[in-house]
């Protein structure tokens, strides 16, 4: 499952990452392996995503958000 499958509100955990496909700017901002994330907010056409990871709050573009592998957290 990647970041682009989340739905809002739902938390998940990052597992994995492409790192020659992720901007360096992502990581350094927390998009790593065993923070957190949640879905916050999609804007109209499903572009851009607004993510919580780990406290950041991050926009990031559901292209990008396809290159993050995830494990949902289950509520």
């Amino acid at each position: 499952m990647t970041l682009a499958d989340l739905k809002r509100g739902q938390q998940a955990v990052i597992t994995d990452v492409s790192a020659t496909e992720i901007p360096l700017k992502l990581l350094e901002m927390g998009c790593l392996p065993g923070n957190t994330a949640e879905l916050v907010q999609v804007a109209s056409f499903t572009d851009p995503m607004y993510l919580n990871i780990n406290g950041s709050h991050l926009a990031i573009r559901k292209e990008t958000a396809n290159h993050i592998l995830i494990e949902p957290i289950d509520e």
